[in-house]
Parts: C-alpha cells; sequence; structure tokens
C-alpha cells in the first residue's frame, strides 16, 4: 500500500510539474483563435481587428478559424472539446449564453469553458422603414397598441442577438409582430430600407449614416450606454425599460481545465492587446467600446456570462423558441 501511494504522489507531483512548466513556456507555438460566426459580420470584424496586437503581446501567431453554423453552437462544441492548453482559445458573444437553452446537451457554457475576458460592446439600434408613422420613441409606444396591428419584426436568424434582443423588446412594449427571420444582418437592412419589414434590431454604426439621410427612422439605442453617432436617441434603460439594460458584447474563453498561469497570461496578452492605439481607433469609428479595465478580468467575463444565461434562456422558454 505504501507502494502505491509513493506511485500515486510521484505520478501527482510529475504532472504538477509538467503543467507548470507548459505554463512557464506557454505560448510556444501558434494560437488558434475559434471564430463562432462567419466572415462579413461583427464577430469576425472584432477577430480581425483584434488580431494583430494580440498576436504581438503573445509573441505567436495567432491564427483565426471561423467555425459558423447553428448560431455560434458548432464553435463552441468545438473549443470545449480542445485540449485545454491554451493554444484553441474562443471568440464568442451573447449566443453563446443564449445557446445552452436553445441546443440543450451539446455544451455547458459554465462547466465546459474557462473565461479569459471581455473584449468589447457594440451598440444595436430600434430602427423601422422610413414610412413607419410613428416619428418619436413615444409615438412608436402609441403606434404599437393600434388593435390589430401586427408588426414585421426583422432579424438575423433564430438566436442571434438580433432575434433575441428583438424578441425581448417585443415583450416589454407588448407588440404583436410576426418574426420573420433572415440568414444574417445585411438583409435584414436590405429589407428594411425596402419597406417588406417594419421594424428590427440593427447594428447602429451601420443605421446611423441611413438614420441621418432620412432612409431609416430609429428610436432607441439598444445598448447600456449611448452611442455619439446618434446623439440624439436615448437607451431604452434611459427610457424607463430596466429589464431591457444588456449590451451585445464579445469575450474571449478557452476549454475548461486550461491551467491558471496561462489564463493570467492570456488575459494579460488581451488587456495588452486592448490599448493599442490602431485597435482602439477601429473599434471606435466601428461602434464598438471596449470594458474598462476593472471588467477586463476573467472573473468578470465569466460573471457576465453566467448574469445573461438566465436571461435568454427565459426569453426562449417563453417564447417557445428552438434551435434549427
Amino acid at each position: 500500500m505504501n507502494i502505491v501511494r509513493v506511485c500515486l504522489v510521484s505520478v501527482i507531483a510529475v504532472l504538477v510539474w509538467a503543467i507548470a512548466a507548459g505554463a512557464q513556456d506557454y505560448p510556444n507555438r501558434p494560437v488558434t483563435l475559434l471564430v463562432a460566426f462567419p466572415p462579413g459580420g461583427a464577430d469576425d470584424a472584432t477577430a480581425r481587428i483584434l488580431q494583430d496586437p494580440l498576436q504581438r503581446a503573445l509573441g505567436q501567431p495567432l491564427v483565426i478559424e471561423n467555425v459558423a453554423g447553428a448560431g455560434g453552437t458548432l464553435a463552441a462544441v468545438k473549443a470545449a472539446k480542445a485540449a485545454p492548453d491554451g493554444y484553441t482559445i474562443l471568440l464568442h458573444q451573447n449566443s453563446l449564453a443564449a445557446g445552452m437553452t436553445l441546443y440543450p446537451g451539446r455544451f455547458d457554457a459554465e462547466k465546459d469553458f474557462v473565461a479569459i475576458g471581455l473584449v468589447n460592446t457594440a451598440a444595436g439600434v430600434l430602427a423601422a422603414r422610413a414610412d413607419l408613422p410613428p416619428n418619436n420613441f413615444d409615438e412608436l409606444l402609441r403606434w404599437v397598441k393600434t388593435p390589430g396591428l401586427n408588426v414585421k419584426f426583422g432579424h438575423p436568424g433564430v438566436g442571434s442577438w438580433g432575434h433575441l434582443a428583438g424578441v425581448l423588446i417585443v415583450q416589454e412594449f407588448g407588440m404583436t409582430v410576426t418574426q420573420i427571420p433572415y440568414r444574417g444582418a445585411g438583409p435584414v437592412l436590405v429589407d428594411v430600407l425596402g419597406g417588406q419589414v417594419d421594424m428590427a434590431v440593427l447594428s447602429a454604426i451601420a443605421a446611423a449614416p441611413l438614420v441621418k439621410d432620412g432612409k431609416l427612422k430609429a428610436y432607441a439605442i439598444v445598448a447600456r450606454k449611448p452611442f455619439s453617432g446618434l446623439p440624439d436617441l436615448k437607451t431604452l434603460p434611459a427610457l424607463g425599460y430596466k429589464k431591457l439594460d444588456f449590451d451585445f458584447w464579445h469575450g474571449l474563453f478557452a476549454p475548461a481545465g486550461t491551467p491558471r498561469p496561462i489564463v493570467e497570461k492570456l488575459n494579460a496578452a488581451l488587456r495588452t492587446a486592448m490599448k493599442d492605439e490602431r485597435l482602439l481607433k477601429t473599434y471606435a469609428e466601428g461602434g464598438m467600446d471596449t470594458f474598462p479595465a476593472e471588467e477586463m478580468s476573467a472573473e468578470a467575463a465569466a460573471a457576465l456570462l453566467k448574469r445573461e444565461i438566465p436571461l435568454w434562456g427565459d426569453v426562449i422558454r417563453t417564447n417557445h423558441i428552438t434551435g434549427q
């Protein structure tokens, strides 16, 4: 028995030493960043802008791999199954929290990942076709209560942030709508402009010039903070809708079991990357805000994810939304 104990202690000691040595040497080869949505959207843009400053901070190439499908679930599953050595990390967003309810059993956002840190937020705007009758937010609230009215509400796809944020807004306003899914945010914008769809939650940076040109109407900013590109619009929380106090955010995650020293190195590299002047300028021009230093910890990222799992889970269950 004593020999067995000695052997077990020796094995554990070797494993601890190996993990510590690996963490000390990390990274010594390229790191793969899985992106949960295809090129052309906010997720891919966030990753491409982050790529250069983050790989410089790490001292190794950062290879971006887009793994799109099932509302970001395919990337989450692939990341969860990756070796927990820091060489595969995941860029994801609100749909990581929503995916637990939409696609039950495929992954557990809290148990299968360890948070690295938060990257940015991006403002949305509650927008409408140019000839929609209401001209401001108060008029909109009265208009949506018109007896027999059924609003055509477009969204970028089941489980997307634009979909779920829109559903929550509809609930709070007491609207009767027909949800119309599209394959991405671009087609939604085209059909709102063309009048085939009445309303949608759109990217604020994409909608702002169209609002200023009178090609769209806009009623509120869908974010916690105002958007400088549309300074006359208030956020939904500022308009009294405290339950609509949420952002479209991006964060970095690693497979569960990734050694703490490696997570700390990744978090430190992220913090360094987020100070890059070119990154800050590009994000700002794209309507994205970086997180303050005190909210860039791994713990803050984990806490945000934990808060949003029940939020989006309730929206999905209440509205009987199912994954495709």
